[in-house]
């Protein structure tokens, strides 16, 4: 199960580290698994030595682009190592009790779907292919962490990886879970083949999801067959328009009414970022939320006692209008500040 699981070393990230006089950077501070063990009972030996969470990185743009949506997602993990690493360490996050563990080894699958062309019809069906490969990968994986008790903080590709998450806690759990969705789309498109539009809708087809709840969903960026899967589901929703636009409702109200109808099992935060306006990410928007609202929903979710991961996905820096530099610090800098803030909000629970 471990074998499409890259393990950091020192040397893997050495050159992201700077340095300051006088002043201990985050990476000092966070741990790595020993490559000459086994990497189940390696985490499971951090796990006694106080590790909560773990890093972990998803480096692809298949599942995007298998929705015939734009690439670039495969540098939003790259992009926060380099802003998250060289924070300076404090009191205020507890970054001893994280593990770097590594990214999900996915580059013969990038490599095979580099010049496909999601236009062509025959091209679309191997990307869709390629993406079912990716959630194999994923569920190894993430088996592996839940089966040593340790809390992911998944980072990096398409939205197409919840489905290999939200598979992985079910499995580990033998029980279906509930997530919570901070997204303009539902992502419960048709099983018509793997990608970033229909995990969800998989995972409740195959019943690894048992709740749903989408926060932020835009009324014009749903389609009427979506909409009406998830009603048929049982699954709910509120608006963008509704906490936005109309301010029919707060998003406090909203996220706590929600998350209320969402404790009767494990539950998972997921974040895709083209929820914030401004954000580089796979489909880029002017009418979303701010990054404190973001930060805000993590937040409230993350101070759960049932929440098990947080999935933050769909960062694409190439898409930022001022060029890849810009785009890859505005990544770095978001997905930084929400890490941070689910560590704070997890760390508040274990502490209460």
């Amino acid at each position: 199960m471990s074998q499409h699981l890259t393990v950091y070393t020192e040397a893997t990230v050495k050159h992201l580290c700077g340095r300051r006089h006088n002043e201990k950077k985050v990476w000092k501070s966070l741990a790595l698994l020993d490559t000459q063990v086994d990497p189940l009972v390696a985490m499971y030996d951090a796990k006694q030595f106080g590790i909560r969470y773990v890093l972990l990185g998803v480096c692809e743009d298949i599942g995007p682009r298998a929705n015939g949506g734009n690439g670039g997602a495969e540098d939003g993990w790259q992009a926060f190592l380099n802003r998250f690493l060289n924070q300076p360490n404090n009191q205020f996050v507890a970054t001893e009790k994280v593990l770097l563990l590594g990214e999900v080894n996915l580059d013969d699958l990038v490599q095979k779907a580099q010049h496909l062309d999601n236009q062509n019809p025959e091209q679309l069906t191997q990307l869709r292919t390629l993406c079912a490969e990716i959630d194999e990968r994923v569920t190894q994986v993430l088996k592996l962490v839940f089966a040593a008790g340790l809390e992911p903080i998944i980072i990096g590709g398409g939205h197409n990886n919840c489905y290999g998450i939200i598979r992985a806690l079910s499995q580990s759990k033998n029980a279906p879970v509930n997530a919570i969705n901070f997204d303009p789309h539902a992502d419960f498109r048709d099983c018509e083949g793997r990608h970033s539009g229909n995990g969800f809708r998989y995972a409740y087809e195959e019943k690894y999801l048992n709740n749903y709840h989408v926060m932020g969903f835009h009324e014009q960026k749903n389609n009427q067959t979506i909409i009406d899967a998830l009603k048929a589901a049982h699954f709910s929703y509120d608006s963008y328009q509704q906490i936005q636009v109309k301010r029919d409702i707060t998003l406090t109200e909203a996220c706590q009414q929600a998350l209320c109808n969402l404790n009767d099992g494990p539950l998972g935060i997921e974040v895709d970022l083209d929820s914030i306006s401004h954000m580089p990410a796979s489909a880029y928007t002017y009418c979303g939320f701010s990054v404190s609202d973001a930060e805000h929903f993590v937040y409230l979710a993350a101070t759960q006692k049932n929440t098990h991961y947080i999935h933050l996905c769909e960062a694409a820096p190439n898409q930022d209008p001022n060029g890849l530099t810009t785009g890859m610090n505005a990544s770095g800098q978001i997905i930084t500040a929400l890490v941070n803030t689910y560590l704070s909000a997890r760390e508040s629970i274990h502490n209460s």
